[in-house]
């Protein structure tokens, strides 16, 4: 709103003055601009042109329920006149008073909902983004406000719809609502921008995954004691000839026909990411711990007041690697690579212990050996599991020397000697772990034909086979703990194998359609910045007692909405943009999270009487001479 003033008689002064009335601008359904007037001000012409403004900015403010943090000596002066015109509105209803539920009345038969957008997961995740200080971080860092809101657009996009970006910029424009929860301009939203900005969010890796180590540790008073070590691997869609980090290696998924990329993390007992690194597709597991124990004596281990924890899998847990983390100061706890043949049991006894399938397990600690402590585990699913594998393998493997055998006696069977030998070689590296309990014999002509083959199992290698079913060795540098203790530290590795299933299944971290190394590197990144999104969620939920996934989370909330509703009456068409309400389960996340429920309103009224009307309205008027 402004002013506008026009030359009248002023009675009170007897001379022409100017006479101010309060405008503001529309534009009618033929696009013209037009003035209409919201109060009258009167004679105020003893008023500057700088105080004139400072009003009508100040009634604009108030019309739209703003108020003013702090008074001033200018607020103090022009109050009076502020507070008069700002009464006259409310007075001539110009404007909503805030007191009072707005009312309109409109044809129930007009009403029409449009432009519904996804509202529900989009305000949990970026509620999540605040809470993790990420536009407070990014600032600091330098970054322009536009910037850090297309950063929440993207990471809010990738947590609740992980896609190409060509795909996650249609998704922005045509299904969510995040450009309106953020600020940023949906117009704006291209596949490069998205593109850009995941390659500048990668420059800055190691601070924010410092800030966020940190944050996620004061929001919720976590003491990173024990850390998870463990990699995983996805791979590529397409030849990648060109890249460095693309390389053949042994896949976790059985794509053999595919190239691979190795990711490496280290998260706390929570499920927290400390620290990642992504390695190429043809690094061994055994090789990658250096680095890692280097980065936590940097950064983590310093501010520890005891000693970690550091719990990895057999694989990585060689002895080289062993000496590496005890080197740093650290502890270390695994699985040895190779069972015991000989040992004591200490006589204190076994523990009993159960899993959540209340499996029983024993515990027994084993005697003292090379500064070490071992636990001996036994565990009745787990021999039932491998006596079932092994039953199954061992068939098939009868069953392929019985067609061996068959072969021999067929008119055109294969019967020459080394070919049968190649035949047994292939049955027998296909099934390893079974074979080397058979001891095969071939009589063989004086051709060089086989002409019978004898197969029978070595039942004393069986035997001590069978003795280790369900019978695994944890190894530890930890001192001084009960045999409960260890067991449940090595446990909490299963919390970095829900971090990967998470990642690749939930976040779509696998396939990667990227051509280039910088991009792969980039979209893995932000793969991990939307697991610590979810994780935040999670973490505060499954404290709750609420422990759905995050397919199941997205769910539920996809449910709450953004919409404009419009309705028209004599006078004009009024829309109204709100959140649909939230359905019961989304406020029992809500509440558990201590998040707000999206509930803004924006009113807008448009008068749609146009001059047509306006002169129909004068042709219908009675015209009488006098």
């Amino acid at each position: 709103m402004f002013f506008k003033g026009s030359v009248r008689y002023n009675p009170s002064s007897g001379k022409q003055e100017s006479y101010y009335r309060l405008v503001e601008s529309y534009r009618d359904y033929n696009g013209v601009v037009r003035h209409r007037t919201m109060a009258s001000a009167g004679f105020i012409d003893h008023l500057s042109a700088e105080e004139l403004i400072y009003i009508s900015k100040r009634v604009t403010e108030k019309a739209a329920g703003k108020q003013t943090l702090f008074v001033d000596e200018m607020e103090s002066k022009l109050s009076p006149y502020i507070e008069e015109l700002y009464a006259k509105l409310l007075k001539n209803k110009k404007v909503d008073d805030p007191t009072k539920p707005v009312k309109k009345k409109i044809e129930v038969e007009s009403v029409k909902n449009k432009e519904v957008r996804e509202l529900g997961s989009e305000h949990l995740a970026l509620q999540a983004c605040k809470q993790l200080g990420l536009p407070e971080f990014l600032s600091t860092m330098g970054w322009s406000e536009e910037k850090i809101q297309l950063t929440m657009v993207q990471l809010v996009s990738r947590t609740v719809y992980p896609a190409s970006e060509l795909k996650t910029s249609l998704w922005i424009k045509e299904n969510s609502s995040i450009c309106e929860l953020t600020g940023y301009p949906v117009e704006k939203i291209t596949k490069d921008k998205l593109y850009k900005q995941a390659q500048e969010l990668y420059k800055i890796k190691h601070q924010l995954e410092q800030h966020l180590s940190q944050k996620t540790n004061e929001l919720f008073d976590i003491q990173d004691k024990i850390y998870l070590y463990d990699l995983t691997n996805t791979y590529f869609e397409g030849e990648k000839r060109n890249s460095l980090m693309a390389q053949r290696g042994r896949s976790k998924e059985k794509r053999t026909d595919a190239k691979l990329i190795v990711l490496g993390l280290v998260v706390n007992v929570e499920g927290f990411i400390k620290y990642s690194n992504i390695f190429e597709g043809n690094m061994s597991d055994c090789k990658t711990l250096s680095d890692m124990i280097e980065h936590l004596h940097k950064s983590v281990y310093k501010n520890q007041e005891t000693k970690p924890v550091v719990v990895i899998d057999a694989g990585i847990g060689t002895e080289e690697n062993l000496q590496i983390i005890n080197s740093k100061g650290f502890d270390y706890l695994c699985v040895r690579r190779s069972k015991l043949q000989e040992y004591t049991l200490k006589k204190d006894g076994e523990i009993i212990v159960y899993d959540k399938k209340d499996n029983q397990i024993c515990l027994c600690q084993v005697e003292q050996r090379e500064q070490e402590y071992l636990l001996k585990i036994k565990s009745n699913s787990k021999e039932l599991k491998e006596r079932s594998m092994h039953q199954a393998f061992t068939k098939r493997f009868e069953e392929g020397i019985e067609n061996i055998r068959v072969s021999l006696g067929k008119k055109h069977g294969v019967k020459k000697e080394s070919k049968v030998h190649e035949r047994i070689g292939r049955l027998k590296e296909k099934y390893p772990s079974v074979s080397r309990f058979y001891d095969i014999e071939l009589t063989v002509d004086s051709l060089g034909h086989v002409t019978e083959l004898k197969c029978c199992m070595n039942e004393e290698k069986w035997r001590i086979k069978e003795q280790g079913l369900g019978v695994y060795f944890l190894r530890t540098s930890v001192k001084n703990q009960e045999e409960k203790w260890i067991w449940d530290a090595y446990n909490c590795i299963r919390e970095i194998e829900n971090t990967f299933r998470t990642l690749k299944t939930e976040l779509d971290l696998r396939p990667i359609y990227h051509k280039t190394d910088q991009a792969t590197m980039a979209h893995l990144h932000l793969g991990l910045l939307a697991y610590w999104i979810v994780n935040t969620i999670r973490y505060q939920l499954k404290i709750k007692g609420i422990t759905h996934n995050w397919t199941e989370i997205l769910r539920i909330t996809s449910t709450q909405k953004l919409v404009t509703t419009s309705g028209k009456n004599d006078d004009e068409t009024v829309e109204i943009r709100k959140a649909s309400e939230p359905e019961p389960k989304i406020r029992e996340i809500y509440q558990a999270l201590k998040y707000s429920f999206y509930s803004t309103v924006k009113i807008k009224s448009v008068v749609p009487q146009t001059d047509s009307k306006k002169n129909k309205n004068i042709d219908n008027q009675e015209i009488t001479d006098t």
